[in-house]
């Protein structure tokens, strides 16, 4: 049971790295880069990048898009604080970082009604369908 749970953790977590190079690839001539380091950092975009890309999947109303802005900065925050937390084990450290999507996740979703909740589900339906690939690989070789 913990096995399955932590593999259904470790596949939202992929998931949610991935999605937005998956966006990215939709339109990245609409990409512009909001820092040095064209926003992104540790394989995600920045929190009001994330905000924007959501905003435009999702039409979020201007109190959506503060709320959720403060999330993913928290979000951001919090894995931050992780990285740098040299006491903790790969595994731990891993973990830790999967529960974090996970809120975020579900504090995201409590912010939609019920028409973005659905796009949201298929997002991240999609995304999980993606890392599920990944996971996979390749053929065997014979």
């Amino acid at each position: 049971m913990f096995k399955q749970s932590l593999l259904v953790l470790l596949a939202a977590s992929l998931i949610s790295i991935a999605a937005p190079f998956a966006a990215a690839q939709d339109s990245p001539a609409n990409q512009q880069p909001t820092q040095g380091n064209g926003g992104w950092h540790h394989g995600r975009p920045d929190p009001a990048q994330r905000t924007q890309e959501l905003t435009k999947k999702l039409n979020l109303t201007s109190d959506q898009q503060t709320k959720v802005q403060d999330i993913f900065q928290s979000e951001h925050s919090q894995m931050e604080g992780l990285r740098q937390d040299t006491s903790l084990s790969q595994q731990d450290r891993h973990a830790k970082m999967m529960e974090i999507h996970k809120g975020t996740d579900a504090q995201v979703r409590a912010l939609l009604d019920s028409t973005q909740q659905k796009k949201w589900d298929e997002m991240q339906a999609k995304r999980e369908q993606w890392g599920q690939n990944r996971r996979q690989g390749p053929p065997p070789q014979q």
